[in-house]
């Protein structure tokens, strides 16, 4: 599934050519890509056509851009969708385009934004738009002056920030560490404590602060917590650098071209390699019906000297 890195390439590709730009037509091609619209709210060919985007924003893994009617287009690229920048008259005869947005820009003159999906578990909504929580800007976009900035969609409202938004409140992440005794690569995941981070930059987080993922939060302490967070922001902007984690075809920007930070790996689908610090062979194990990726020797799991006494009593 894409995380933060991949959507936000996306973001920072749609900005520069939506921005401003009107709705002129829309094609909805397979209705199931509409999952979570909100039929109640009013058709979506009809809510989308004419309004102006004003922006592109991204929160975690979910995208959206405000419109002028004071509603919001919501994406979500689930497992295989794209967001692709088209040319009028580039050939329509892709078999896993579900939704199209015919815009007329000012600068730009005609555009198309094909959303593409294989799987189908992504999706494109028109949402309400509420006040954020904390009175600030609702998520990272290069423009954060409009009436928009400060509103949310309303499916997106609880997903907590992620760590490149500039209101992201570090203190309060380290308390939520503190207050948890589950492994910290299940907190990490935790899109109510902080979005954006999924299996690949969790794993990667972790081998760079040398930490095994079941290690219990709570355990961390305030300065191993703020080295945590450090990492992940770390691993996160150089993957952004360098346009996301492409394992195939389907995670690309909106031009269609893959990232290549895969190359840039140290823990992630390192399986049988070895360590890039001390040269012990990488493990995979299950993890939440998925896999965890680390070093047995540079990521050992320290449980609490009373923990483990009550272990062995």
């Amino acid at each position: 599934m894409p995380e933060l890195p991949e959507v936000e390439v996306v973001r920072a590709g749609l900005a520069p050519a939506v921005t401003g730009a009107r709705v002129a037509a829309v094609e909805v091609l397979d209705p199931r890509s509409l999952k979570r619209h909100d039929a109640a709210s009013g058709d979506f060919e009809a809510l989308v056509t004419g309004a102006r985007i004003e922006a592109a924003v991204r929160r975690g893994k979910f995208l959206w851009l405000p419109l002028s009617t004071g509603r919001a287009l919501v994406g979500h690229l689930g497992m295989s969708g794209q967001l692709l920048l088209r040319t009028p008259d580039h050939p329509g005869d892709d078999r896993h385009a579900r939704i199209r947005l015919h815009l007329e820009h000012p600068a730009h003159g005609e555009l198309r934004v094909d959303f593409v999906d294989q799987r189908i578990f992504g999706s494109m909504a028109v949402d309400r738009l509420v006040p954020t929580a904390d009175g600030e800007i609702a998520g990272y976009s290069a423009d954060v002056t409009g009436e928009w900035a400060r509103s949310i969609p309303s499916q997106v409202a609880h997903i907590a920030r992620d760590p490149l938004d500039p209101a992201f409140a570090d203190a309060a992440f380290v308390d939520a560490l503190a207050r948890r005794a589950s492994g910290v690569k299940r907190v990490l995941l935790d899109q109510g404590v902080v979005s954006g981070i999924g299996n690949i930059y969790a794993d990667e987080a972790l081998w760079a602060v040398r930490l095994h993922g079941e290690q219990p939060a709570a355990t961390l302490g305030r300065r191993r917590s703020r080295d945590l967070l450090a990492a992940v922001r770390e691993v996160l902007q150089k993957a952004l650098a360098e346009g996301g984690t492409s394992f195939d075809a389907q995670y690309v920007n909106v031009n269609g071209a893959s990232g290549y930070f895969s190359h840039s790996l140290n823990a992630y689908g390192q399986a049988g390699r070895p360590c890039p610090r001390c040269g012990t062979p990488m493990v995979r194990a299950p993890f939440m019906n998925r896999s965890s990726h680390f070093c047995p020797r540079c990521q050992r799991l320290r449980m609490p000297r009373a923990t483990s006494a009550a272990a062995s009593a």
